[in-house]
């Protein structure tokens, strides 16, 4: 397995912050926003995200998290279920501006299966994604990031690796991993 490192500890530190600053340029004070992550690894960059725009702005925004997997459009079609994990919003999204953070932006079917669900809790007057890694020309549905924390371009052999403390690891790092063949001797 070859990896190749995107993001170390200081560069993702900048990255969040200049993340925060367009989002502080497009929505102020966040009077009329709210950010949702998405289970299960977005959720650690919107707390990340929400806890340096308090710092920015002195007060956080209304956050939640939201489970995409029962309107995921492959649900039905696996071997062994999907395991689902905890949907907390504690807020109407009516006529709000709702920001969905996800770590990797990959096919964006995960991204349309949380419209799709966020939709019980209000009908929200705008929605935009922040993404940290936006894997370019890979959709299958058409969606597109309006915050990105890195475009990389990326084959189907290859994969996005987000490390990052509140998961366990020891520093934050994000890398592009690409599987190596196995060599067979006859």
């Amino acid at each position: 397995m070859r990896k190749r490192l995107l993001f170390d500890e200081p560069l993702l530190k900048i990255t969040i912050h200049r993340l925060c600053e367009q989002l502080i340029e497009n929505h102020e004070d966040f009077s009329n926003s709210v950010i949702i992550g998405l289970q299960p690894r977005g959720i650690y960059l919107a707390q990340r995200i929400g806890n340096h725009l308090e710092k920015l702005l002195k007060k956080k925004p209304p956050m939640g998290m939201l489970d995409t997997t029962f309107y995921r459009d492959d649900f039905r079609r696996r071997d062994k279920p999907i395991e689902a994990s905890a949907t907390t919003i504690n807020f109407s999204i009516e006529g709000k501006k709702v920001i969905l953070i996800d770590d990797v932006l990959f096919t964006g079917r995960t991204v349309r299966s949380a419209m799709d669900a966020m939709i019980h809790f209000g009908r929200p007057d705008k929605v935009e994604l922040l993404v940290l890694i936006d894997r370019m020309y890979s959709r299958d549905v058409p969606v597109e990031a309006t915050y990105v924390g890195r475009r990389v371009s990326t084959v189907e052999s290859q994969k996005v690796l987000v490390e990052l403390k509140e998961q366990g690891s020891k520093e934050d790092k994000i890398w592009i991993v690409k599987k190596m063949k196995a060599k067979w001797k006859n």
